[in-house]
């Protein structure tokens, strides 16, 4: 037999990375958090992990590690080390809850809140001024279209 009859391998599928959403939405981030987080670096000596624990506790008081990690989908190991190190710097306190003296809950201390108080004004103008290319409608699209990935990247997932 001179000639395969065997019909030829599909091509391998090619992801191209530059217009593949998820990709794309992880560089976007990773770039904003990145900007945002140089200022606060500087100032504070947070880094993007740290200021995100230091967020989730300011805006819920009582929390813990596993909920902020549950808030922000990082990684337990990460906040971990960033409650760690905000714990060492005075930061925030943990305490124990007090109906469950098990679980341990998380709260700003006096210097985390006089940080926080600085840096969610920062964090906010960044916002505004980041947004400020989209008019009212697209920054009230983009909000809605967010929501709706969100909600369905799980799903997404199972589909799998």
């Amino acid at each position: 037999m001179g000639s395969s009859s065997t019909p030829l391998a599909p091509e391998a599928a090619q992801l191209d990375l530059e217009h593949f959403l998820p990709y794309r939405l992880s560089v976007l981030s990773n770039r904003l958090s990145n900007a945002i987080a140089r200022s606060y670096q500087q100032r504070f000596g947070l880094s993007v992990t740290e200021w995100r624990v230091l967020a989730v506790i300011g805006r819920y008081p009582g929390v813990s590690a596993s909920e902020v990690a549950e808030r922000t989908a990082m990684d337990k190991v990460a906040v971990s080390r960033a409650v760690g190190s905000l714990l060492a710097a005075g930061r925030i306190a943990r305490d124990t809850h007090g109906e469950d003296r098990r679980r341990s809950v998380l709260h700003l201390t006096d210097a985390g809140e006089a940080i926080h108080a600085e840096v969610v004004p920062m964090a906010l103008g960044y916002e505004r001024a980041l947004l400020s290319v989209l008019d009212a409608g697209e920054r009230r699209t983009l909000g809605r279209l967010l929501d709706k990935l969100d909600g369905n990247g799980d799903r997404a997932a199972q589909a799998l």
